[in-house]
């Protein structure tokens, strides 16, 4: 199988978590990767090529793909990963609109100044995969995350306009929508609801393990292995989907 062997991969969100797990397992199978996020810390960890750029803006989406044609060459796969988490989030009517602003910038508007730059070069050599990550929050929203859910399902709806028109070119686009995955943001939001409901951290872990068939949450190396394939030459026939990694659950 050719997987992604030989092809230059952006992964945002790399150095950590979900980002830095598929990262690694894009590069253990030949992919020539560069890791995207704001801590030069957490990438100098991975070991991989990284560029430090705030996603969130327009001149840190550019820097990010200059980088990345400049030490790797034209990007073939973008693995869309970074994104904030809505521990600070409140009820809508309490929600405050820099929150909502700053949402929309970092998981809607910075995937959207990626995919316009990057998409170009894959239509020039009629290929490309592009993989978002999504939430089931984008499907089934979560209490007192309005910014957080809309941003997640807008990202569906961009995912999609990129399946759309970058199919006469050979290019894919899907998303990956996992549940709840014990890293390093879904922390905070555990931290935050057992603070606010005077229980543990790991009380709240094994509630939301409990919502799952197989009893436990998701790992970050699961979803990589979900993009990695997604990412790969043989999901040809893969594009415009939404795909749970929820063991089963539908949140």
């Amino acid at each position: 199988m050719a997987g992604v062997e030989g092809r230059v991969a952006l992964v945002t969100g790399g150095g950590r978590g979900i980002g830095r797990a598929t990262a690694e397992l894009l590069s253990s199978r030949g992919a020539r990767v560069m890791c995207v996020a704001r801590s030069e810390q957490d990438l100098a960890n991975v070991g991989l090529d990284y560029s430090v750029a705030d996603l969130g803006t327009q001149g840190g989406c550019a820097q990010a793909v200059a980088d990345t044609q400049r030490q790797l060459g034209p990007i073939e796969i973008l693995v869309c990963n970074h994104g904030l988490g809505s521990a600070h989030e409140k009820v809508i009517w309490e929600q405050q609109t820099d929150d909502w602003s700053e949402s929309m910038r970092i998981n809607l508007d910075g995937p959207f100044h990626l995919s316009k730059l990057i998409l170009p070069a894959m239509v020039k050599n009629q290929y490309g995969r592009v993989v978002f990550t999504s939430s089931t929050a984008g499907l089934v929203p979560e209490h007192a995350g309005s910014a957080y859910n809309s941003s997640k399902s807008g990202l569906l709806g961009l995912m999609r306009s990129v399946a759309v028109d970058g199919g006469p070119f050979g290019i894919t686009s899907n998303a990956v929508l996992p549940g709840w995955v014990r890293t390093d943001m879904a922390e905070r939001s555990a931290q935050k609801e057992a603070t606010d409901r005077d229980i543990t951290s790991d009380q709240v872990w094994a509630e939301r393990a409990a919502l799952y068939p197989a009893g436990r949450v998701a790992t970050p190396q699961e979803v990589a292995e979900t993009i990695a394939f997604l990412a790969s030459e043989e999901s040809s026939g893969v594009s415009g989907e939404a795909i749970r990694v929820a063991l089963g659950s539908v949140w």
